[in-house]
């Protein structure tokens, strides 16, 4: 896949991260997109070196947007657990 289509799906897999997270988050919505795209990134490359399971060529593949969707929630979690939730 190219740059343009990890962009895509890292949008794509931060909304649907900040569905399964519902709250309002420190960064907002540009924060949370940015935390979309970087997961995407993060997952697809966790998923090709420690699970053996490389990227496919493919958009829609269900395992690049698993590791697309599993990294954003990671990086969702870790962005609340350092720079606070602000759902009080």
């Amino acid at each position: 896949m190219g740059i343009i289509s990890w962009i895509v799906l890292g949008l794509l897999a931060g909304a649907i991260a900040k569905i399964l997270l519902p709250g309002r988050d420190p960064g907002g919505l540009i924060g949370t997109t940015l935390i979309g795209i970087a997961g995407a990134f993060i997952g697809g490359w966790l998923s090709a070196h420690f699970l053996h399971r490389p990227v496919q060529k493919h958009f829609f593949d269900l395992y690049t947007w698993g590791a697309a969707i599993a990294g954003s929630l990671v990086l969702l979690i870790g962005y609340r657990i350092l720079f606070g939730d602000s759902r009080d």
